[in-house]
């Protein structure tokens, strides 16, 4: 076999060094721009922290929010600021953007169950701030999913449901909900109200 000439061994150096020049640029300007991300996530967190003060403010906190999402919708910081935006837009009574925004929080937070859990209750808050009761009860149930009753915002989540089904005539099933709660639940916080619900429903 013939050997490989100094020029064919030269361009096949030169070509691996560009090769490796460029992944490495690569990678710097990744981390740059992430270093960007968090720098601008942190400082439109920092901002929607004072945002509830007045109207003006938290409009304000939303336009930053939504100007960094729309920058950097990938970065480590974009679930948090999705969440908060979807919080701040249900203050201000934009509902329909409230869910919008919880569910790019859904989407950004797969490695953060709590944060999950929270905007799939909060699409539920909002739907039933509608008066949207069917949806609202979707929400709950879809973020019951997979949880237990020591889990996080369980026993809220199933207030919640039961109040939306009372509130549609389900009583059965309203009573029912009540009740898981005071059997899964047996330390329950809400456990007067909930008995108190039950009494209310003509159920023991």
């Amino acid at each position: 076999m013939r050997r490989p000439s100094r020029r064919t061994l030269l361009l096949a150096g030169g070509a691996g060094l560009v090769l490796g020049l460029l992944v490495t640029g690569g990678w710097f300007w990744q981390a740059a721009t992430e270093r960007q991300a968090q720098t601008a996530y942190a400082a439109a967190l920092v901002t929607a922290a004072a945002a509830q003060a007045t109207p003006e403010a938290r409009a304000a906190a939303i336009r930053e929010l939504e100007s960094v999402l729309a920058r950097y919708p990938s970065g480590a910081g974009a679930a948090q600021a999705a969440y908060t935006l979807g919080n701040l837009r249900y203050a201000a009574g934009a509902y329909a953007g409230a869910r919008g925004a919880w569910e790019i929080a859904l989407a950004r937070a797969a490695g953060a169950p709590t944060l999950r859990t929270l905007a799939r209750a909060s699409i539920g808050y909002a739907w039933e701030a509608e008066r949207k009761y069917g949806s609202a009860a979707e929400a709950y149930r879809a973020a019951l999913a997979g949880l237990q009753p020591k889990d996080f915002l369980y026993e809220q989540l199933l207030v919640s449901l039961g109040r939306v089904q009372e509130v549609t005539g389900q009583k059965a099933e309203a009573v029912a909900t009540y009740r898981r709660v005071l059997a899964e639940v047996p330390q329950a916080r809400q456990a007067d109200q909930v008995r108190a619900r039950l009494l209310a429903l003509g159920a023991s």
